[in-house]
């Protein structure tokens, strides 16, 4: 596999997801987080919510997923952060976008956002701000 090309301005290849009921409740499981706000219809409509909503955990990994599948197992993730903006509900499609905005020393500094895909014009913000800092193995840091 050839490695990507990492400069200032790249752009990080955007990953997409439809995150429906049954990866929630998977991902319920394995996280322990049973809150009925991911699953009960009866807790959601009397909330005024038109379906399950999101794990917000949920980002965090598809923004880490999205770095990893891009620059590969030569990438640690150090740090990673992101702020909500909106819920994602069951069945939702969501595109995480990125770019490289600096490399030092073999230490990536990436900036993400999730944006929640589904026919909505102008696309909702699920996740703004977000980024990363990326060690790429072998780099001195």
């Amino acid at each position: 596999m050839t490695a990507p090309l990492v400069t200032p301005g790249a752009e990080v290849p955007p990953l997409e997801r439809t995150i429906d009921l049954r990866a929630m409740v998977a991902y319920a499981g394995s996280t322990w987080d049973w809150h009925r706000l991911h699953y009960d219809p009866e807790y959601l409509a009397a909330r005024g919510l038109p379906a399950p909503v999101v794990d917000g955990q949920v980002f965090g990994a598809l923004l880490a997923e999205q770095l990893q599948d891009w620059l590969g197992p030569d990438a640690f993730v150090r740090r990673l952060h992101f702020r909500f903006k909106n819920l994602v509900f069951a069945g939702e499609t969501v595109r995480c976008v990125g770019r490289v905005t600096a490399v030092e020393d073999g230490v990536v500094q990436v900036e993400q956002r999730v944006l929640i895909i589904d026919g909505d014009l102008p696309e909702r913000v699920a996740v703004e701000p977000a980024g990363a800092e990326i060690v790429l193995r072998g780099a001195t840091p």
